[in-house]
C-alpha cells in the first residue's frame, strides 16, 4: 500500500510538472509571438510615392494605408481620451506643409473579454486625406504617421513611421 501511494504521489508531481512546463512554454510562445509584432511595423505606407501638384496652392493628396492582419489602430478620434490617436503630420522645413488632414471613420470593436466597452478603430486599409501646400520645386518629403497598434490581446507601444513622398510642385 505505501508504494501504491508513493508511485500515486510521484505520478502527481510529475503531471503537475508536465502542467507547469506545458503553461510556461505557452506564455514563452505568446511573448515571442508579441516581440515578432512589436518589431515590424504594425502600419505600412502604400502609396502615392509621387504627386504633382500647383506650386503654393493646396492641393488634395489620398495617403493610403495597411495596418496587418489580426491588428487595429486607434482611430484619429479614439473614444476614450487616453487612448492614442492616429495622426499625419509634416516636419516643418520639407518644402510642403500640411494645410488640412480628414481622417476616415472608425469602426467600432470590441474585445471579447469586454463587450462593453467599445472602440473606434481602423482595420485593414485605410486613406487619410491630406492638403498640402508646396513651394515651387521637387521635394523629398519624410512625413510621419502616429498611431497605436493592438491586437485582441495586447496594445503594443505607440509608433511613429516614414510616410516618403516626392511633391513635384510647378
Amino acid at each position: 500500500m505505501a508504494r501504491t501511494k508513493t508511485r500515486i504521489g510521484i505520478a502527481a508531481i510529475a503531471f503537475l510538472a508536465l502542467v507547469a512546463f506545458a503553461a510556461q512554454a505557452q506564455l514563452l510562445k505568446s511573448s515571442a509571438e508579441d516581440r515578432a509584432i512589436a518589431k515590424t511595423d504594425a502600419v505600412k505606407f502604400m502609396y502615392p510615392a509621387q504627386v504633382n501638384v500647383a506650386a503654393g496652392k493646396p492641393t488634395a493628396v489620398a495617403l493610403h494605408f495597411l495596418i496587418r492582419e489580426g491588428l487595429h489602430i486607434n482611430s484619429h478620434t479614439p473614444s476614450e481620451p487616453e487612448l492614442i490617436a492616429t495622426t499625419l503630420s509634416i516636419p516643418d522645413g520639407a518644402g510642403v506643409r500640411l494645410n488640412a488632414a480628414t481622417y476616415p471613420p472608425g469602426m467600432t470593436f470590441t474585445y471579447p473579454t469586454d463587450p462593453s466597452t467599445k472602440l473606434s478603430v481602423y482595420t485593414g486599409e485605410f486613406t487619410i486625406q491630406a492638403r498640402i501646400v508646396a513651394a515651387r520645386g521637387n521635394h523629398t518629403v519624410q512625413a510621419k504617421l502616429h498611431y497605436q497598434a493592438c491586437d485582441s490581446n495586447v496594445c503594443l507601444p505607440p509608433r511613429t513611421i516614414d510616410v516618403p513622398i516626392v511633391v513635384i510642385a510647378r
